[in-house]
């Protein structure tokens, strides 16, 4: 039995046509809205590459970009058909092709559904990128003179700028590493010189940060040095009062950004995932209506059109069966290719 049938006269079929042809042609513009939300997602991961530890990010931004291409393809398709449908002679050449395009369509949507859940997934995968990205990036923050690396400082101060963030996790995380070039250091200083012999890597380590961490917020005038010597500044205790630097870690800020951007980007792909399922249903609908009709030369007489043609249950073993039948065919075929291979050994 027919799952989901409804009956269609003449005008419902012309109704359902033309009403297919306006969604489709709705759909091409969501689908280059979805491109161009792929396309802003990969340069904003395109222009922080340096403090991203690989290049898993923009799985996310590549198969947005991919289906927004589809869509509009398929769509664009879609819409040609459903314009020719009202029309006997050109609905022919599409006759044979539409079952191959609706299969093709429902791998669309899956595809498209398993995309847009990457957008609300890829927090796990983004957090531990950033953390490796970041720490890679402060080590290097000393290196202006190092080919390839004399970037990163303006990298890393731009960052925490921009994002209202300090170090990876916080501000102390610039207190584990040599942040000042060795450039820069008079070693013939004594307080230099017992820093790093106090190190066991021999690294010059303070208690200080960046100016970039600085908030210029804080009504007292920036501390970035000396942050745990309660003695080197007045009036100060940096274990009670509110230090006036950025507290929030820069990976906690890249996450919530990034994070926001593709929860929004989830939500557009999952509305256009509606869509399209919408689409492919009416679709479905208008081809087995068309395939219905009792006489063809007869346009207003009435015919019935289904989801599918047996039940839920019985589409799925005749389903099974054709997959038994397909891997037995592989199966004899493999067994005659070495059958006629033994004679020749032989």
């Amino acid at each position: 039995m027919a799952l989901l049938k409804v009956k269609f006269d003449q005008m419902k079929r012309v109704k359902l046509a033309q009403g297919l042809w306006l969604m489709n042609w709705l759909s091409v513009l969501a689908g280059i809205v979805i491109f161009s939300l792929g396309l802003f997602l990969k340069i904003e991961l395109r222009k922080r590459s340096e403090v991203m530890n690989n290049s898993e990010s923009h799985f996310v931004p590549n198969s947005l970009i991919g289906m927004g291409v589809l869509s509009c393809v398929f769509n664009s398709l879609a819409g040609k058909i459903c314009y020719d449908a009202l029309d006997p002679a050109k609905y022919a050449k599409w006759k044979p092709w539409l079952k191959p395009y609706l299969a093709v369509c429902v791998l669309f949507n899956i595809a498209l559904l398993l995309v847009t859940l990457c957008c609300f997934l890829m927090r796990g995968s983004l957090e531990s990128t950033l953390a490796h990205g970041l720490k890679n990036g402060m080590k290097y923050y000393r290196d202006t003179d190092t080919p390839g690396r004399c970037f990163m400082k303006k990298t890393i101060d731009m960052l925490q700028i921009e994002f209202k963030c300090c170090g990876n996790n916080g501000f102390r995380d610039w207190f584990e590493i040599q942040w000042i070039s060795n450039r820069y250091l008079d070693f013939s200083s004594k307080e230099v010189k017992d820093r790093i012999k106090s190190n066991v890597d021999g690294r010059y380590l303070v208690d200080g940060v960046p100016f970039s961490c600085c908030n210029p917020s804080s009504p007292r005038p920036c501390i970035q040095y000396q942050l745990t010597n309660n003695s080197a500044h007045y009036s100060y205790d940096h274990q009670t009062e509110e230090l006036n630097l950025w507290v929030n870690g820069c990976r906690a800020a890249l996450l919530n950004y990034y994070s926001s951007l593709m929860n929004s980007m989830g939500a557009v792909a999952l509305l256009v995932w509606l869509f399209e399922v919408t689409i492919t249903i009416g679709l479905r609908y208008l081809h087995t209506a068309l395939e219905s009709v009792s006489n063809p030369e007869d346009p207003e007489c009435e015919s019935e059109g289904w989801l599918l043609e047996k039940s839920v249950s019985e589409t799925w073993k005749a389903f099974l069966e054709s997959l038994k039948k397909l891997g037995k065919s592989n199966q004899v075929e493999a067994e005659g290719a070495d059958a006629g291979q033994a004679p020749e050994a032989g």
